[in-house]
């Protein structure tokens, strides 16, 4: 009964509902990880990447939700965490630039559930404070609105998947968007912070540093890739 009526409460939904809308709108980066980890898999095994990946990456917000505050207020943990942004966007466009067949050898469904349970984690740490705000300490709301977004990040990345083969432009885009959100991330930290707030250039030039980041160091990588090819030919 008592579950009857926090649904008939008008709060309550309105909550849940702005729950549910924040996560659309900040699972898109989140959708695009997914995809590009998932996408060398047989299409059985991208299912299941995509299924895990995104169940045990709401997991994670729920728990990352509880203590965001105090993470984000870590000196250099965001540089970290950036920096590692950048490492997995240029190894994902380097598999892209390996080709079709080598791509499908050398990717695995754990290998895939792991890259994006990394991502999302550095990801998700400023994107759990809107949820928070939006469940204004209530525990209940905050876990169904993330529950509920299950499939909303699954059917995002399934659609990307399928984008991703049809324009592999896609692809590098994706790349560069990860590098994006590594750059603000890494200018986001508490030890930037005074330098920040005093030059409000700082944000949208190492968003932009860090896509050219990925996008150079993910070719580095493939040429190195392609030069070893001879060697061991």
């Amino acid at each position: 009964m008592d579950f009857l009526q926090t649904f008939q409460n008008p709060d309550f939904l309105v909550g849940l509902l702005k729950i549910i809308w924040i996560n659309i709108l900040l699972s898109g980066d989140n959708a695009v990880v997914i995809a590009l980890a998932a996408r060398g898999l047989p299409p059985e095994q991208q299912k299941k990447a995509i299924f895990f990946g995104s169940g045990a990456a709401v997991v994670l917000r729920i728990g990352l939700t509880i203590v965001a505050a105090w993470l984000l207020e870590l000196q250099g943990l965001q540089i970290i965490g950036g920096l590692l942004l950048l490492w997995i966007g240029a190894q994902l466009l380097a598999d892209e630039e390996e080709g079709e067949d080598e791509a499908h050898e050398h990717a695995s469904l754990f290998s895939a559930v792991r890259t994006i349970l990394i991502a999302d984690l550095v990801m998700s740490l400023d994107n759990v404070i809107g949820v928070a705000a939006a469940a204004k300490g209530d525990q209940v709301l905050l876990i169904l609105g993330l529950l509920i977004s299950i499939p909303l990040v699954i059917f995002g990345s399934s659609m990307m998947i399928k984008l991703m083969e049809r324009f592999p432009i896609i692809i590098t885009l994706g790349a560069a968007l990860i590098g994006w959100v590594g750059g603000e991330t890494v200018a986001s930290d508490v030890l930037l912070r005074d330098f920040a707030g005093e030059n409000h250039w700082f944000h949208m030039a190492a968003a932009a540093a860090g896509a050219v980041i990925v996008l150079a160091w993910g070719k580095l990588i493939e040429l190195k890739n392609t030069s070893k090819a001879p060697e061991e030919a």
